[in-house]
């Protein structure tokens, strides 16, 4: 019994420390991308030769807090001048293994967004505004598709206690860098008219460049039906400007740590609880950083639920906000006086739904 229930554990933990790596925080722009390493794509920790894996991922976000650093600027909401932003993102992932250990996973995201703002419209001012007029802006359609490889370092049937996989990938620019919407504006007579332009870079569904991406998961064994799980993933992006938009081309960054435990192995239901952070640097690892860009980072406390039953699993988890920070940009750090420090809003919390069926 103790042997199948480790086993459950890892099986139902592949799941869990693979899917959702990313998902955009509001006004962050994070694009979503779902982790390929191992987990979304695989129920267990082995696939056999020429099995394959569907996958399909939901997740659902408000925003509407915003932040300058670790600050909370709360008269935003006082004065009815936040935005409000609500992402519904999907990821359809489909992997082939070619042996036990090695295997290609393609992960497509598609993303419905809307935006509600006064100052990307009328404005906030009381004397531009004085109804405190609100309108919304709208995205929506397939985002950048990734390509990735990934190895476990040890023999999945041998290393059923603990493991480390490793992947390698490349993002293709198949989502729209350009998405536009119409803005409600007034002249100087104080007649509206609609301005069709470029929407927030926050509801772009891609970003115009090609990247590459590295991802790793593990897990260990720990006692009595629980075990320790681990993953990261860092986005490459050299590209320094989308010239459409003016818009940086940012990198993008992920990890989670935390424990899984199966409460009733024989049914196939675990939970897990554990961190996670995740977030877009001011400054990329490889080429420039200007342009206009948002960087910040979102630390949650993550609790899920997972259920197993045959070639099926169900995972549910909900990442609550415990610390936001909008760090400054490359733009930011140009002020020679040093008080330039733009805001962006974040979510309190975002659901995740997965599904995902072996054949």
């Amino acid at each position: 019994m103790k042997k199948y229930s480790t086993i459950l554990t890892l099986s139902l933990l592949s799941v869990l420390v693979g899917h959702d790596a990313l998902q955009a925080q509001g006004c962050i722009a994070v694009r979503h991308m779902s982790c390929a390493t191992g987990g979304i794509n695989n129920t267990n920790t082995a696939m056999n030769k020429g099995q394959f894996q569907f996958v399909a991922g939901y997740r659902y976000l408000h925003s509407y807090k915003h932040f300058v650093g670790t600050v909370e600027q709360t008269h935003r909401v006082e004065q009815n001048t936040q935005v409000i932003n609500n992402a519904h993102s999907f990821d359809f992932g489909l992997t082939f293994a070619l042996n036990d250990r090695f295997s290609f996973a393609l992960n497509v995201p598609y993303n419905d967004n809307a935006r509600s703002s006064l100052y990307e419209h009328y404005g906030n001012a009381e004397s531009a505004n004085p109804n405190r007029s609100r309108f919304s802006t709208y995205s929506s359609g397939i985002g950048d598709i990734r390509l990735t490889a990934t190895y476990w370092i040890f023999h999945p049937q041998k290393s059923m206690n603990g493991n480390v996989a490793v992947g390698l990938g490349v993002k293709a620019p198949t989502g729209n860098p350009n998405a536009k919407d119409n803005f409600h504006k007034l002249d100087k007579n104080g007649k509206e008219y609609l301005q069709y332009k470029t929407v927030d870079q926050s509801m772009q569904v891609g970003d115009g460049s090609w990247g590459f991406n590295v991802e790793m998961q593990g897990y260990q064994a720990l006692f009595n039906n629980t075990s320790l799980y681990y993953n990261g993933f860092y986005l490459f992006s050299p590209r320094n400007i989308n010239p459409l938009t003016g818009f940086s081309v940012a990198d993008q960054y992920a990890a989670r740590l935390g424990l899984n435990y199966s409460i009733l192995p024989k049914q196939g239901i675990a939970v897990s609880l554990g961190g996670r952070i995740e977030g877009l640097p001011a400054i990329d690892l490889i080429g420039d950083s200007e342009g206009f860009r948002r960087p910040g980072y979102i630390i949650s406390v993550e609790p899920g639920i997972f259920w197993m039953t045959g070639r099926h699993t169900f995972a549910f988890n909900l990442p609550i906000a415990v610390e936001r920070n909008r760090i400054k940009s490359w733009q930011d750090q140009q002020d020679p006086l040093g008080l330039r420090h733009g805001d962006a809003a974040f979510a309190d919390n975002f659901i995740s739904a997965t599904y995902s069926y072996r054949f």
